[in-house]
């Protein structure tokens, strides 16, 4: 039986740039200005153009992957086609962790927002509930979920050109350029995890290649759609949220030092209309699309990942099985969840997100290192997409994600170790347990 066997194949291009869009978004309404108190203006911006560049060589390179082997596991299929079933074993796993650790941290600022609006709610009720819900909805069927996923990812990207429309008429360029360097050059090494969580997750669109109509023909489209307007959005809100007073302002909740905040754009907002103007309000609200948005395009693409593991028997053969009521990974979404709540009660959201970007940039590396072993290996292989200027962008990302991935350990050295402590160990169950004849 082939593992087409179970998954529909419903989705257009649109819905692969909206989901691909939609796993990112809620990286340019928060967190990416905690960069800014690392580096400043200009080590964030420094990290973030090198980050740029690499998300548009790598989302190239991995499209064309997608394309040749349209499968669910996504780099655990290429690296296991590459390099032998132990590096796609650690690929899939990196995988698993970067999808699974990311909703968290989303699902905590959707419940801060709820909480604003209704005190009396609990953080940590609403995220949970939020949960269960958006887990609901993706056992119920890929092609609601992602229907659900364009309409809310529109409003998001709407949100952000609003705002954009409102700062850039305030925009000075002597706010861009104050304190851009607080603790020198190397401020942008520390912003690099935060200038990743721009971009954090554009790779799913490939977890979704079996659910894909035309995934030969398509999902090139749906990255190279994606990338191009996150890129964009990405450069809009930089600017124009730190042209309006300064990073400080959009770093701290008194706008000088102290408490950081995960609201950079109704800061920057606050400062032009005031925060009892109905632009204000709509931001604040609208705002939360674009939290959703990759909330629910994040545990789509997480439950496919794990689905694929389970399939083959590296993680729970349960986890493998396809609902045969609503033809999808049940199972393995369910499981996501738990693990997913479990984290959001440690109540460490921001090492949660260091996590996640660890196993994203271990996947770039490792699925760099298998396209340029499949172009030489299987020169055979169809590939109705091939990334343009080979062998440069697969170089170019693969480089930058490895120096990357040296800089936050070496920032983050307790979390690094935790991170390739889990890989090790994961590592070790799989050698022990792993069924011979698999």
């Amino acid at each position: 039986m082939t593992q087409n066997k179970g998954l529909k194949k419903t989705l257009t291009p649109f819905m692969l740039w909206g989901l691909g869009v939609g796993y990112v978004i809620s990286g340019m309404y928060f967190g990416w200005n905690l960069g800014l108190e690392k580096g400043g203006t200009g080590g964030m911006a420094i990290a973030t153009l090198v980050i740029m560049v690499m998300y548009v060589t790598f989302t190239f390179s991995y499209a064309e992957l997608a394309c040749a082997i349209p499968k669910a596991g996504g780099v655990f299929d290429y690296a296991n086609r590459a390099m032998g079933k132990n590096i796609g074993f650690v690929a899939g796993i990196a995988q698993v962790i970067e999808f699974i650790l990311a909703p968290p941290a989303i699902a905590f600022a959707i419940g801060a927002y709820f909480n604003a609006f209704f005190p009396q709610v609990p953080i940590l009720t609403s995220a949970v509930a939020i949960y269960f819900v958006f887990t609901g909805l993706n056992v119920y069927g890929v092609k609601a979920a992602a229907s659900f996923e364009v309409i809310i990812t529109i409003f998001a990207v709407g949100e952000l050109l609003l705002f954009t429309g409102l700062s850039l008429p305030k925009f000075q360029a002597v706010h861009l350029s104050s304190n851009p360097l607080p603790f020198g050059w190397g401020g942008a090494f520390a912003a690099i995890p935060f200038a990743i969580w721009f971009f954090l997750g554009i790779e799913g669109i490939a977890n979704v290649a079996e659910e894909t109509k035309n995934p030969q023909r398509d999902i090139s489209k749906g990255f190279g759609w994606a990338i191009l307007t996150l890129a964009i959005l990405c450069i809009l809100i930089f600017v124009s949220a730190t042209g309006i007073a300064g990073w400080e302002a959009i770093v701290y909740k008194n706008g000088i030092s102290g408490e950081t905040s995960d609201s950079p754009l109704p800061l920057a907002l606050a400062r032009i209309t005031g925060s009892n103007h109905p632009m204000y309000h709509l931001l604040i609200t609208i705002g939360l699309f674009g939290l959703v948005a990759s909330f629910h395009g994040l545990i789509l693409a997480a439950g496919r990942s794990t689905y694929e593991m389970g399939r083959v028997h590296n993680l729970p053969a349960a986890l493998g099985k396809i609902s045969p009521r609503f033809h999808t990974p049940a199972n393995a979404l369910l499981g996501n969840m738990v693990i997913g709540i479990l984290a959001l009660l440690s109540g460490k959201t921001s090492e949660i997100i260091i996590v996640s970007v660890f196993g994203a940039l271990t996947l770039y590396i490792i699925s760099m290192v298998s396209i340029i072993i499949l172009r030489r290996q299987e020169p055979e292989l169809p590939r109705p997409f091939r990334v343009a200027f080979y062998p440069v962008f697969p170089v170019v990302a693969l480089v930058i994600a490895t120096i990357s991935i040296v800089a936050m350990f070496i920032f983050n050295l307790l979390l690094g170790i935790i991170y390739f402590s889990l890989l090790a160990v994961s590592f070790l169950l799989y050698k022990i347990f792993k069924p011979a004849h698999t």
